[in-house]
């Protein structure tokens, strides 16, 4: 629905700004749903629930602020340091059953419950992100016929009938006591339909979760809606063992009467770092109604810019000097980078100088340390998760086992270690991808979101049972801009434009609506044949339903010249988005060769980029700079 910034308020108090992207907010329906959460918000209130404190639905680009919370989502903890214990587990069980409670109170049902919309500050976890929710009463505007939720965390009932509700909420909890208290999804990982039938049919995985809470689990986890409890009687049974707990940690003379300070006494989970936000210096090229974006960063986990909660002040100076172009077209995509094809002999290149380089090595490997700090965090989570989404595109024959992600500052190294076996065949190409992917995350991570970091150089060390561990392949993921391989680099003529990459800062540009006449001809053009390309690729990219003007979009951003389509379709695996995308860049190429050569050379957009919404916003997949129709990807 939008993009969160990290604000400041005018007092100086910090807070989470959610801005409805400009495109989605000329649509009514999103406009009706950003109401409706507005409106839902300010009815929930709760000691582990994140307050509404000012909101305007009917601005030009409509937006909401919330207290900043700070900590690491549990996703995060879990990652970094592994599961909850001890009481620490038991007041996360105990309060995120109350606060669903007071969420369920008020007749709401939050229906995207989940370790990322998890929040474990100093004072204990708090659920947030009700962009998805809706009231039980039956005035929801989400769309019938969408599957709204993530796999995993979505109910036995919602699968079958598409029904949301409180019930469903319980089962996604029952879902995260199990994950806080193991690391594991009870149900598994893998493909989406994998996922599904396992939540339908198959027994939960609870090995691991102390016997006392693995009851209540266990029927949070009915199948039948009817079968699990109220949150509010979860809550309860949860407060009871957590008192149990207290009586073990906690002086014996302390009384606590409230569940809350139970909660606060026995909490016991590492604060990340929180670091100072800059004040308020510029204004950007397109400023919103009503806040000011003022510098691109990633702070204390929200994704998006620093803003400033203050009027608009008149700027005669200040003017357009390009409209841009928004278009609505069909699309979709999952996670993954922007790329370039591998081949063997790229493989058989870059494997051969990594060995006869005199750099890296298992000494350097056996001096690089685990991550710290925010940033390296960061690093090590993308890469982890990027590598296993790529183990599950791999199939049948090659075993990829992704272990660890270590950091050497002083050589600027990021190692990434792993076991593999197949057939030489099959080794080759997948440490190929394994490479690709690897170098597209780290400047995805570190030249986008973490830039103060000093990498410049991934490593991949492969582990042996026999020979100890082998370094493979490495490279400088910041020249190698496209992440190509040393093959195509002696065969390819030098690109005048190879240091370009698109940004969000773009996108964003490219998402405000134009009144330019060329801009919107060229992107509607586009957009149809995009749409009329992806479905007639239904069979190739596994797509359900033919896709419209809801999941794709196309625009123009006038300061990089350049195009921008990108997706907010999620149901295709990486390897779907990727050949998605590779149709994409072509199509877009192609539209902006044909408005170039009709234009008479005077039509100003020389790039294309192609985009698909992530976790943690959108993720560049393909790019590049218009020449000829003949080189154009295919």
């Amino acid at each position: 629905m939008g993009t969160v910034h990290a604000g400041v308020a005018s007092d100086g108090m910090r807070v989470a700004v959610k801005v409805i992207h400009p495109a989605q907010a000329q649509v009514p329906e999103f406009r009706a749903r950003f109401k409706r959460e507005v409106e839902l918000s300010s009815r929930v209130t709760g000691p582990y629930l994140v307050p509404l404190l000012t909101a305007d639905a009917n601005a030009v680009n409509p937006w909401l602020a919330t207290a900043y919370v700070p900590g690491p989502t549990l996703n995060e903890h879990v990652l970094a340091h592994g599961p909850l214990t001890g009481a620490s587990l038991y007041a996360f069980a105990a309060a995120t059953a109350q606060a669903l409670a007071a969420v369920h109170t008020v007749g709401v049902a939050h229906r995207d419950v989940k370790p990322q919309n998890v929040i474990l500050t100093p004072t204990g976890p708090h659920v947030l992100d009700f962009g998805i929710a809706h009231a039980a009463d039956g005035t929801s505007v989400t769309r019938t016929g969408v599957m709204t939720g993530t796999p995993g965390w979505i109910s036995p009932e919602q699968y079958r009938t598409g029904a949301t509700g409180p019930e469903g909420d319980l089962f996604a909890w029952g879902a995260l006591v199990a994950y806080a208290a193991t690391g594991r999804t009870p149900f598994g990982t893998g493909a989406p339909d994998v996922v599904a039938f396992r939540v339908m049919s198959g027994d939960p995985d609870l090995d691991g979760v102390p016997a006392p809470l693995r009851e209540i689990v266990l029927r949070a986890l009915a199948k039948e809606p009817g079968d699990r409890p109220y949150a509010a009687d979860a809550a309860q049974e949860c407060v009871e063992l957590l008192a149990a707990e207290v009586t073990q940690v906690v002086r014996a003379e302390t009384l606590f009467t409230r569940a809350e300070d139970m909660v606060t006494a026995v909490w016991s989970i590492p604060t990340g770092n929180d670091p100072v936000w800059p004040a308020p210096t510029s204004r950007p090229r397109r400023p919103w109604a009503g806040v000011v974006v003022v510098a691109a960063a990633v702070i204390g986990g929200l994704a998006g810019g620093v803003v400033a909660l203050m009027p608009n002040k008149p700027d005669g100076d200040r003017h357009r000097t390009s409209a841009t172009a928004s278009t609505s077209l069909s699309s979709s995509a999952t996670s993954g980078r922007s790329s370039a094809p591998s081949t063997k002999a790229s493989a058989v290149a870059k494997r051969d100088r990594a060995a006869s380089d005199a750099g890296a090595g298992p000494e350097s490997w056996a001096e690089a340390r685990t991550a710290q700090g925010e940033g390296e965090h960061d690093v090590a989570r993308a890469v982890l998760h990027d590598q296993n989404v790529l183990v599950q595109e791999l199939g049948d024959g090659v075993v990829l086992s992704p272990k660890t992600v270590r950091f050497h500052p002083s050589r600027r190294e990021v190692y990434l270690s792993y076991r593999l076996s197949s057939d030489e065949q099959g080794v080759m190409y997948a440490e190929t991808e394994v490479a690709g992917l690897m170098c597209r995350t780290l400047r995805d991570v570190v030249l986008g979101v973490h830039p103060e970091l000093p990498y410049r150089t991934y490593v991949l060390v492969r582990e042996t049972t026999a020979g100890g561990p082998q370094v493979t392949w490495d490279d400088d993921f910041r020249t190698d801009t496209r992440c190509t391989s040393s093959a195509d680099e002696d065969t390819d003529a030098v690109d005048t434009e190879q240091d370009w990459e698109p940004d969000e800062e773009g996108l964003g540009q490219a998402m405000v609506p134009s009144t330019d006449g060329d801009e919107i001809r060229v992107a509607d053009r586009a957009a149809r044949k995009i749409i009329e390309r992806t479905n007639g690729m239904r069979a190739t990219l596994g797509t359900d339903r033919l896709l419209g003007n809801e999941e794709l979009k196309v625009g123009f951003d006038p300061g990089g010249s350049t195009m921008y389509v990108w997706s907010d379709y999620v149901a295709w695996n990486q390897g779907q988005a990727e050949t998605w995308a590779a149709m994409t860049a072509g199509e877009a190429c192609r539209a902006l060769v044909k408005q170039k050569d009709s234009a008479g050379g005077a039509w100003p957009y020389s790039r294309y980029a192609v985009a698909e919404v992530g976790a943690s916003g959108y993720l560049m997949m393909r790019w590049g700079t218009v020449g000829r129709t003949a080189d154009c990807p295919a």
